[in-house]
């Protein structure tokens, strides 16, 4: 069967897969409400198309945080790859260096800053989740910094692990022969199996709940690396970061893993942006699935995209092949919807070419 969009990677990925390792990156949390709304709400954005504009010419290419990338399409990071295919990150990390985008490696990976740096040039982002003991924070981020990652998406939705149902009843744990690498010889305490959710059970022993915006400000001691707060919803939260010194903000729901119930990120990316003011950029992350929803996040506002499920899935499916084919069939896409919007560079996406539920309910009620 011929691939010819990226949600058919995850039928093939769930036949592939041991079920628990299908769950884990399959699953949000408790109702998977938000993670259905992740995806659905793309579907209430609807185009308002140009005509008659000479779309011969097309140029994708952009700018983050100073860095030249292809197109406005990035890798999230998404913990353990190597249960997903024997390659793992190292696949990943040489995809998107080919499509000429970034890619963000979990501080949860299978392989080690240094062994993504070894496959090559590449711009890399680290995804940090601050342990209790700070000491293993900065050694972290020092290797980080020494393997040529460009800058840290600090995840700040996680004080405590949500509530995965299929993790719980799976008894989730890391498969024996894979190991978290950025933590190998760290007496840190191992993912073992446990009465609920192994990983549940890790990262209350783990990670630190005191985690407070204080901390973005101590990382900036620690590092040059620019930081992007990854997990913001709301305005406020937004001016708080910009306050403390991030250099971007990711909206993030998590892939609807955390707290249920939250609206979809494209749902609340406006929001952020318009309390942004320009001040740093804004990307969005979670429920990418097409070029169209690419156009709809650039169109209210956001400076790029991440994609994190369609990377596992593709990379459980096809290996590198499976991440460059995914990567291409959404940069291929988003080419499209751009020239039949009638835009030729991504500054042309504007708001005007949409149109959202909120928008015609405000020009509903003005009738």
């Amino acid at each position: 069967m011929e691939i010819t969009n990226v949600m058919e990677y995850e039928a093939i990925a769930k036949q592939k897969l041991p079920k628990m390792v299908y769950d884990y990156y399959a699953s949000g949390a408790e109702d998977q409400w938000t993670l259905k709304e992740n995806r659905e709400a793309f579907s209430k954005i609807l185009f308002r198309p140009r005509i008659l504009i000479d779309v011969a010419k097309i140029d994708m290419t952009t700018t983050v945080l100073g860095f030249n990338i292809s197109m406005p399409i990035m890798i999230a990071p998404t913990a353990m790859q190597k249960m997903a295919h024997p390659e793992g990150e190292y696949a990943t990390a040489r995809a998107a260096s080919a499509a000429g985008t970034i890619m963000t490696l979990s501080s949860w990976a299978t392989s080690s800053v240094e062994e993504v740096a070894s496959t090559g040039p590449g711009i890399r982002f680290f995804q940090l989740y601050v342990y209790k003991d700070r000491n293993v924070v900065s050694q972290l981020v020092r290797r980080a910094e020494r393997a040529g990652f460009k800058a840290i998406a600090l995840t700040v939705d996680t004080p405590r692990l949500g509530r995965r149902e299929s993790d719980i009843k799976n008894r989730f744990t890391l498969p024996p022969f894979l190991t978290l690498k950025n933590f190998e010889g760290l007496d840190l305490g191992k993912m073992d199996e446990s009465n609920d959710s192994g990983l549940a059970s890790y990262v209350a022993g783990q990670i630190d709940r005191t985690l407070s915006w204080k901390d973005v400000k101590w990382l900036q001691t620690i590092t040059s690396m620019p930081i992007l707060v990854k997990g913001v919803l709301t305005a406020e939260d937004t001016r708080l970061a910009i306050q403390a010194g991030a250099a971007g903000i990711i909206v993030s729901n998590h892939g609807a893993r955390q707290l249920d119930y939250v609206p979809a990120t494209i749902s609340a990316l406006e929001e952020v942006v318009k309390a942004a003011q320009g001040r740093v950029p804004v990307f969005l992350d979670g429920g990418v699935r097409r070029g169209t929803d690419v156009f709809k996040a650039l169109a209210l506002g956001a400076s790029g995209v991440f994609i994190g499920r369609p990377v596992v899935f593709s990379l459980a499916a096809e290996g590198e092949a499976g991440v460059r084919k995914v990567l291409q069939m959404l940069r291929e896409e988003f080419e499209l919807t751009m020239a039949l919007s009638g835009c030729t560079s991504l500054k042309d996406i504007t708001r005007n070419h949409i149109v959202t539920e909120g928008d015609m309910n405000r020009t509903i009620s003005r009738l």
